[in-house]
């Protein structure tokens, strides 16, 4: 198993691959405040007495922080350690959380993106499958299909198909366990399963399932009378299903962008898109792409290609 990393335009993704397969996937986009790291904030809100308040960095992040002194006061310099990044939700932002630092600290351990090794292009396919999988919030398996519905309170996974319940149930439980990982999902998990009457049905399943996330660190409830089971992970900050449910053109622009890297041929590279996936394209991604690739970078409106359409071509100059 090898972890390969992708330096993209607005984006680095990482995948961990075992003999041309996906095992687990990670993206992160530049700016972010990222868990482990530590950074000066000046401390904005602080009910009397009370150990949490609020900071915000130079950057306009706010950042909820935990564990303020005493004596610390309202527009103080601060330093905060980053425990969880901001997360988007239906309608609210959740905000980044983060403790009290007496000070700068040392620089965030080294994590996936750090050692994982640097490639120009994943093995064809495999990131495409993962990113559209999310974007649909669907994962077909063998008899049934994985329907993804993130919501404020957890991610929930409802289980479809024709075969009879206990079947069904278990021929879900491997792509449930993959797209975890490939996902990078955490917190609150809802897994709908067929209601299943009979109690050796069920601990079948929880057999499998505790088999299958053996090597994931969470906590599990087993299966109830309705085939409901919830799992809780830790979570540093949103996973790539969260990004393409509420930062929809963000991460099709992205897309677009990755697309766009990987054209072969002398000429321009023309982005045709919904005017609202070339909004999002910040000025700073564009110019990187024609710095990376060499070519001019025109863009062309389409009204009526649903984001996740967009495409990019060689044109002639």
């Amino acid at each position: 198993m090898t972890w390969l990393v992708e330096r993209g335009i607005g984006e680095d993704r990482a995948l961990l691959v075992e003999n041309g397969r996906a095992l687990a996937a990670r993206v992160r986009w530049p700016g972010e405040l990222r868990p482990g790291q530590t950074v000066a904030a000046t401390l904005v809100q602080r009910s009397a007495g009370a150990s949490r308040g609020m900071a915000m960095t130079a950057a306009g992040q706010a950042i909820l922080v935990d564990r303020i002194p005493k004596g610390a006061s309202e527009g103080a310099e601060v330093h905060v350690a980053v425990t969880r990044a901001a997360m988007a939700e239906r309608g609210r932002l959740k905000r980044a959380q983060g403790r009290w630092s007496d000070g700068p600290g040392e620089a965030p351990a080294p994590d996936t993106f750090d050692t994982a090794s640097p490639v120009r292009r994943f093995p064809a396919g495999l990131w495409e499958d993962i990113w559209s999988a999310a974007w649909d919030r669907e994962v077909a398996f063998a008899g049934g299909a994985l329907l993804f519905a993130v919501t404020p309170g957890m991610t929930v996974i409802d289980i479809d198909g024709d075969l009879p319940p206990r079947e069904l149930a278990l021929a879900a439980v491997p792509a449930v366990t993959s797209s975890l990982r490939l996902f990078e999902l955490g917190g609150s998990i809802g897994i709908d399963f067929p209601t299943l009457q009979a109690k050796a049905d069920r601990a079948a399943v929880d057999a499998a399932l505790a088999a299958t996330l053996m090597d994931w660190p969470h906590e599990r409830t087993a299966m109830n009378g309705f085939g409901f089971v919830q799992i809780v992970a830790r979570s540093t900050g949103p996973s790539l299903l969260h990004r393409l449910t509420h930062h929809r053109t963000a991460a099709a622009a992205r897309m677009l962008l990755r697309r766009a890297e990987g054209l072969e041929g002398a000429g321009a590279i023309e982005l045709t898109a919904h005017s609202a996936v070339l909004g999002a394209l910040e000025p700073g991604w564009l110019a990187d792409l024609a710095h990376r690739t060499g070519r001019e970078v025109r863009l062309q409106a389409d009204h009526a290609l649903a984001f996740e359409a967009s495409h990019a071509q060689i044109v002639p100059r």
